[in-house]
């Protein structure tokens, strides 16, 4: 062991409090020169003269800090201005400022980014569930639609049926479906074995393994649209659509009543039809087959002969045609078609007839030498029908033999007629002679002077 003298030990203290002092003053100057780049870069020590800066400059600098440190927008301009001055020295360049300036613009741009991205994930959220639900409900449908209906062929890609028929929609499945449902535009009508739809028409058919399909009763015209079937499968949703035609007989709603209308004047029929596809229209006359096409037939100073029913018909191809019938009048006055006089024997019975065309149907009346006659009267008898008229002799006297005067009438005027009940053997030659003899009696004079002439 080594013993130290005083002076030795003296010597050594002294030695380790020296080293001491210069690593604090050498620490110190160290802080010394942090502490004046520090003042250098933000502005509070001019760097030419290296003296401080004054209070009222220092505070606007302080003032200048405190806006870099809150605006970042303001702070790249007065980085970029304390680069411009340090040039190249120990302050932040033009290059780093750019580089941090980027960074700070790209982890903003990163900030927006994430907030957008939460907010899009909130707002998805129920409509992912909804989404969900919905693929859930209208799991699937496939090949073909079924119609039932027998007389029409349905064109490709559309199925015609015919109103309250009722039809089938079948779906063609196998073991790989998972979900499965029928849709009609977009309302669910059945998804599985649940049904979705209110309408009571709607029924499930079948739902299998291999089927799934319903049915649609007493068919209307608002059941018209496109359906579809929708399937699961766990590779991907499935779809097979088809667009139902529903079709309407034709069929008469409104007619113009039967019409009664004197002769010479004009005449309107009015018939409307409905039905799908749209019918046509025709009117009949029933007597004489005259035929027209449309709703409206027009007639001009109409005449007895157009009098009669005439018959509405319309057809759509879609079932038997529909018709109904108007009745016209013409209301004319009489004229007499035909009369019959008699030669009847003492004794025996005689009829004189007399027939009259009228609308409304004619009275008649019989006249003897301008008398009325009356049923009861000598034996005679009156009987008329709708379009003629007979004056019964039921035991013929010399009394009975003359002339006899049938007259037919109505509202819009009168005709008459003579009728003859003669004696056998009778000869008209007499009266014949009586008209002829005055007519003799004018051309003889004419005869004989030209007799003369020629002499």
């Amino acid at each position: 062991m080594r013993v130290l003298k005083g002076g030795e030990r003296g010597t050594e203290e002294g030695g380790g409090t020296g080293r001491e002092r210069e690593r604090e003053i050498g620490e110190a100057k160290k802080e010394s020169e942090r502490e004046r780049e520090r003042e250098e870069r933000w502005g509070l020590l001019d760097r030419d003269s290296q003296s401080r800066i004054p209070p009222s400059v220092l505070l606007h600098r302080r003032s200048t800090l405190f806006s870099i440190l809150c605006l970042p927008s303001l702070r790249t301009s007065v980085l970029e201005h304390t680069a411009s001055r340090e040039g190249g020295g120990r302050g932040l360049n033009r290059r780093d400022l750019k580089k941090r300036q980027k960074e700070e613009n790209k982890s903003r741009e990163q900030k927006k980014e994430s907030r957008k991205t939460e907010k899009g994930m909130k707002m998805k959220a129920p409509l992912q569930r909804v989404s969900l639900a919905s693929l859930v409900v209208t799991a699937v449908l496939t090949q073909v639609l079924l119609v039932e209906c027998l007389e029409f062929v349905p064109p490709d890609g559309n199925y015609t049926a015919c109103q309250g028929d009722t039809i089938t929609l079948s779906c063609s499945i196998d073991d790989q479906v998972t979900r499965v449902a029928w849709l009609n535009r977009s309302n669910i009508l059945y998804a599985g074995n649940d049904k979705w739809s209110i309408d009571p028409r709607v029924q499930l058919l079948n739902y299998n393994k291999t089927e799934f399909s319903i049915l649609i009763t007493q068919l209307d015209v608002a059941d018209e649209g496109l359906y579809t079937c929708s399937y699961q499968t766990q590779d991907k949703p499935h779809t097979t659509q088809a667009y139902l035609i529903v079709q309407v007989p034709a069929r008469i709603v409104n007619i113009s009543s039967s019409v009664i209308v004197n002769e010479g004047s004009n005449v309107n029929l009015m018939c409307l039809a409905v039905g799908k596809p749209e019918p046509t229209v025709t009117w009949k006359q029933m007597r004489e087959g005259f035929s027209s096409e449309g709703e409206l037939l027009e007639i001009t100073e109409i005449n007895r002969q157009q009098a009669g029913e005439y018959e509405c018909i319309t057809s759509n191809g879609v079932s038997a045609p529909d018709s109904k019938k108007v009745l016209i009048t013409v209301n004319y006055p009489p004229t007499i078609a035909d009369a019959k006089s008699a030669k009847t024997p003492v004794g025996k019975p005689a009829v004189l007839r007399c027939q009259a065309m009228a609308e409304p149907p004619a009275e008649f009346e019989w006249f003897k030498d301008d008398k009325r006659l009356t049923a009861g009267i000598e034996g005679l008898k009156i009987q008329n029908e709708r379009t003629w008229s007979v004056l019964l002799f039921s035991n013929v006297t010399s009394r009975h033999y003359g002339n006899y005067t049938c007259l037919a009438s109505n509202k819009l005027g009168s005709y008459n007629t003579s009728l003859r009940l003669q004696k056998p053997g009778y000869s008209n030659n007499h009266s014949v002679m009586n008209t002829v003899s005055p007519l003799l009696l004018v051309i003889l004079p004419f005869t004989l002077v030209s007799l003369l002439r020629t002499i």
